[in-house]
């Protein structure tokens, strides 16, 4: 029995286009009828289409479909099988990290909605981060670009870190800096090297609190003044400067409202 290249296409259900490709990487070799230039595909070339299938559903790419098939001997394909092993481990450990990852983003956004103002005293979680803008200006050094290029590809694991001064937050100034930071979990599945310019934040006894800041540019060391206060009244002195990370940007009454999670450190008494 043969079979047109339409007939071939629904019987597997895929295009024409990649019956084509496959034809034209010598996977199939239809007869061609010399009256009418038609291509007739017989049961063989059905089956060794439907070989193509299981190899491409393990997510090899057509191309490598291609090879595997028509050129690999059993030992090559037992490589090239070990190969795409190691990488669906590699996506699935990534896909678990992600999903890690958004529950508890899902889990502090959630307790964020409760507590905007609310103050406690607790320790931050260990983690690494660095700086790579003052107030408004970006430091334009290669070491930094590179750098954060790097870091940009751990998102959603590193997350937006800001930094105000101990004085900004005790003398009413409004100095702050922006970079990256990374939970230790992170830095230490991604790698991370802790030297200059990236520093190591370990665990201090903080206030903490969330705030938000609403209207574009609006963000500001002020923002903190409320959690200097509520340390003075419950007898903490302020020992360091207040750091925090983004913890989204959203539409709000038509303004830009950016929501943040804060720590100010504060003496260990």
């Amino acid at each position: 029995m043969r079979y047109k290249i339409g007939e071939v296409a629904r019987i597997l259900g895929i295009s024409p286009d990649l019956i084509r490709y496959y034809e034209e990487k010598g996977v199939v070799s239809p007869t061609k009828d010399p009256y009418n230039n038609y291509r007739y595909y017989d049961t063989w070339d059905i089956n060794y289409l439907i070989d193509c299938l299981w190899y491409k559903n393990f997510g090899f790419g057509i191309d490598q479909v291609a090879h595997m098939f028509s050129e690999c001997t059993l030992d090559a394909l037992l490589e090239k099988l070990g190969e795409k092993s190691g990488e669906i481990k590699a996506s699935i450990r990534r896909q678990e990290m992600l999903l890690g990852r958004i529950n508890k983003y899902f889990e502090r956004l959630s307790a964020m909605k409760e507590n905007i103002g609310k103050c406690d005293i607790r320790r931050n979680a260990e983690f690494v981060y660095y700086i790579n803008r003052k107030n408004a200006e970006y430091d334009n050094r290669a070491e930094l670009q590179e750098l954060s290029r790097s870091w940009l590809k751990y998102m959603p694991f590193s997350r937006r870190f800001f930094e105000m001064p101990r004085r900004a937050a005790q003398d009413g100034g409004d100095s702050y800096s922006w970079g990256f930071s990374l939970g230790m979990q992170y830095a230490e599945e991604f790698g991370i090297e802790v030297a200059p310019p990236i520093a190591h934040m370990p665990p201090r006894i903080c206030v903490h609190s969330f705030f938000k800041s609403e209207g574009k540019g609006k963000f500001s060391a002020r923002h903190v003044d409320f959690m200097a206060e509520y340390a003075d009244k419950n007898g903490r002195a302020v020992s360091g400067s207040a750091f925090g990370n983004l913890a989204c940007s959203v539409i709000e009454d038509g303004k830009v409202t950016g929501y943040f999670e804060a720590w100010m450190p504060v003496d260990n008494r």
